[in-house]
């Protein structure tokens, strides 16, 4: 939700003023990852990018041999003549309406293009909120923190009775009038069937390489409808040409970008293990040109293959260890990787500390040093005893606030499911056994009697330091007390886990081999 303050809306009700709070709604709405290119910029399309989006919001594959041989490039210069930021009607899925200029040199470029100079913005006052199962219940009642309520909404009668207020709020679609703006945002996931303002001559498989192509050859205008959420397939030219400096080449390390459930942004790593063409139809493409590896399994869909601008270099720096660290090295019951642990530690480290190394024995005190205690010298004769009479047992603050701990601390711990968009919580302090979990996991999903045989579902479940593992494989007071978060993954994606870490593994035995 987006708010301008009343008397700046009142005395400069512009259409220009209006336009830029409608951006900041739409920007807000599309999440910290998409780009939308400027007017006048320089960018890169990529015919290939459209193609992709248009195959996932249609959810219908194309085989290349039905596609007519247009001749274009991979990527196409074009300049920007406007953007348009609008919203399906019917998903709330932000999408722009760009409209492209091919230049008349499309040879490649030798250096960047001058940046160009945004306007001065508005100060607007917003705020993100994730809505929970009691925000959408029918009661109608809504939370929101008292610092976003003060900046954003109106102020409260408090001389009421029961202070109340009605909002009158405008959304990217037009809505009411008034000064303030609400929007939503998904999570980012395919669709099955394409908006109906999207299907267009524009947007057919066909009609969208034919009017590039059109457009390529006699240097006209053409319009895309862009969904950058689901393809950001055009590029400024700068971040395009940055990219490539990098030089990205086999066994290269990276890290990505994700939107995240809990947060607004994840990152993630990993290794690039091939480079070569997505599809033989364009030769030479950098689009989605580098084959990569994840370093971690997680619920977050990506990629196999991904394009140089999305990804940045990444240099792990290696842990530094104090000797106090390495001389009590945090030990946990070993496991096969093939049966239990999904993340396995690497072969000369446990849980990164050297294992063969010792903590040398403190040097002796020399004759001139000199130890104190509450100003007593240590190494001179002790101080007179304190009477036993005037001693008592020492209060520490640990003591005194464990019970508030004890209060405070959370019980039910999250379950998330593979394929379902809300997660559940289960209450481990009130089951006894593994038998038990499964019979309250089984009712929560709708899913009775497939998750004891691990034929279709498998539970797995990550520890306090991140480490992923079956469950079944600990005692069970062990196992209800380490574990952060439940994960319930198919058979399939189990076993692609485990293939995956088996040949990190390898790797890294013959790295260390080497």
């Amino acid at each position: 939700m987006a708010n301008v303050d009343a008397d700046d809306l009142r005395t400069s009700f512009s259409r220009s003023y209006n336009d830029e709070l409608y951006t900041e709604l739409w920007k807000a709405c599309a999440g910290p990852l998409v780009e939308v290119p400027l007017t006048e910029e320089r960018v890169f399309y990529f015919p290939q990018g459209h193609m992709e989006q248009l195959v996932a919001s249609t959810n219908q594959g194309i085989e290349s041999e039905d596609i007519p041989d247009f001749k274009l490039p991979p990527k196409i210069l074009c300049r920007v003549l406007s953007v348009m930021l609008k919203a399906e009607h019917d998903t709330d899925e932000v999408y722009a309406q760009i409209t492209l200029k091919p230049e008349e040199d499309q040879s490649e470029l030798t250096s960047l293009d001058p940046p160009l100079v945004e306007p001065t913005k508005q100060v607007f006052h917003s705020f993100v909120k994730i809505l929970t199962a009691s925000d959408t219940s029918t009661h109608g009642g809504f939370s929101v923190l008292r610092k976003h309520a003060t900046e954003c909404l109106p102020a409260l009668d408090m001389g009421q009775a029961t202070p109340t207020q009605e909002l009158v709020t405008r959304d990217l679609h037009g809505g009411e009038n008034g000064d303030l703006r609400v929007g939503v945002r998904r999570l980012a996931r395919h669709q099955s069937t394409m908006p109906t303002s999207v299907i267009s001559s524009q947007s057919m498989h066909l009609g969208v390489l034919a009017t590039a192509s059109h457009a390529v050859v006699t240097k006209t205008i053409f319009l895309v409808f862009y969904k950058p959420r689901i393809s950001q397939f055009i590029v400024g030219v700068n971040k395009y040409m940055e990219a490539m400096k990098h030089g990205f080449s086999l066994g290269t390390r990276f890290r990505m970008r994700f939107e995240g459930e809990e947060s607004p942004e994840r990152m993630f790593t990993g290794t690039i293990v091939g480079i070569g063409d997505l599809s033989s139809q364009w030769p030479a493409s950098t689009w989605r040109s580098l084959q990569v590896q994840w370093d971690e399994p997680t619920t977050v869909q990506r990629p196999d293959r991904v394009s140089p601008w999305e990804i940045e270099p990444f240099l792990s720096s290696p842990p530094v260890s104090t000797p106090a660290q390495q001389s009590q090295p945090k030990c946990k019951r070993s496991r096969p990787v093939e049966s239990s642990v999904l993340t396995p530690a690497p072969p000369t480290f446990l849980y990164g500390f050297p294992q063969n190394q010792e903590t040398p024995p403190p040097p002796p005190p020399s004759a001139s040093s000199c130890y104190r205690l509450f100003g007593f010298d240590l190494t001179s004769n002790p101080p007179a005893p304190i009477p036993p009479d005037k001693c008592q047992e020492p209060i520490t603050p640990s003591a005194a606030n464990e019970p508030k701990k004890q209060q405070k601390q959370r019980t039910r711990t999250k379950v998330i499911m593979q394929g379902v968009a809300v997660g559940r919580a289960v209450d481990l302090t009130l089951l006894k056994s593994y038998g038990e979990l499964i019979k309250e996991l089984e009712e929560m999903f709708e899913i009775k009697g497939q998750l004891l045989t691990r034929e279709k579902w498998v539970v797995v479940f990550t520890d306090d330091e991140g480490d992923m593992m079956l469950a079944g494989d600990d005692p069970w007071n062990e196992f209800s007390k380490m574990t952060k978060k439940i994960f319930i993954y198919s058979s399939d994606e189990v076993k692609k886990m485990t293939t995956m870490l088996k040949s990190s593994s390898s790797l890294e035995n013959d790295e260390s081999m080497d």
